[in-house]
């Protein structure tokens, strides 16, 4: 009688996260595919969300038609804030503003029971299902601001300078990511957390203006409790070397870590106390 086979050993890091990239690159096609299925809708999204930019700028034209300075930021520096500002919360619609929104509807209807069967983690299919790609045309509009305003300022960041922005951008989308999926994970007990998100969604605008129009208590917990106003202006204030320590950029990627934990303490709590939509 042959001998039994020895069991297979585990897939390696490697092969796991090769894995998940496959199945991200599926959701990414489907989610093309649904995105193209809604061409208006698409086209009509991304003009209401660029009309809503311009506004933005607007905005700060008129109140630098009335001042030279909020604080000690110049216009085209906070130009280059609002710009920030756009693409960060645009990149946090594309990637996880939709599939946050979207646990409360598979709670109440035990999408989130099918999920959890699934032989992936459960977190990953829930925060990275759907794309949404008219944000991504926005973010290059975003981006397209943001280069003119450096433009404007002379501004030219080393390779360095380049690559610490762009990993702090990635902190701040983290922040924004692990708050958002804290706050979603209240629907399994309201069924509906819909509200709450926008809530927080609408808080981005703060972090349009530069952190010194901010005093006393609402600086403090906007910047250190729920650190909108950091997830922005760090980022900035390196490129525009006005960081006058670097225990911010620390600060920031301290509250990403801390955020990113709760978010996920929180949410196998949650999954404790769920007992799914057809018990």
């Amino acid at each position: 009688m042959p001998a039994p086979a020895p069991p297979s050993a585990p897939p390696g890091l490697a092969a796991n996260l090769a894995r998940h990239a496959g199945i991200y690159a599926a959701f990414w096609r489907n989610s093309l595919v649904r995105e193209m299925g809604f061409k208006i809708n698409f086209l009509l999204w991304i003009v209401v969300e660029l009309l809503w930019f311009a506004l933005q700028l607007s905005f700060m034209a008129v109140i630098y038609s009335h001042t030279e300075r909020i604080g000690t930021w110049t216009q085209w520096q906070v130009v280059l804030l609002v710009g920030t500002n756009h693409l960060l919360q645009q990149l946090c619609t594309a990637l996880f503003m939709t599939n946050c929104v979207k646990l409360s509807e598979n709670v109440r209807s035990g999408g989130l029971d099918f999920m959890l069967l699934m032989p992936v983690n459960a977190r990953f299919v829930i925060s990275l299902r759907h794309v949404d790609f008219g944000a991504f045309v926005n973010a290059g509009s975003a981006l397209a601001v943001m280069g003119y305003a450096a433009m404007k300022l002379g501004v030219h960041p080393s390779l360095a300078q380049m690559v610490s922005f762009a990993l702090l951008l990635a902190v701040g989308l983290s922040v924004h990511y692990s708050i958002m999926y804290l706050l979603a994970c209240i629907s399994f007990w309201t069924v509906r957390a819909q509200g709450i998100i926008w809530g927080y969604y609408n808080l981005f605008q703060l972090a349009r203006l530069p952190d010194e129009a901010f005093r006393g208590v609402f600086r403090a917990v906007f910047s250190f409790v729920i650190p909108v106003l950091l997830v922005t202006n760090v980022p900035v204030k390196l490129v525009l070397e006005k960081l006058g320590s670097p225990l911010e950029s620390l600060w920031l990627v301290a509250m990403a870590t801390a955020m990113f934990w709760a978010s996920e303490l929180f949410w196998r709590w949650s999954l404790r106390h769920y007992s799914s939509a057809s018990s």
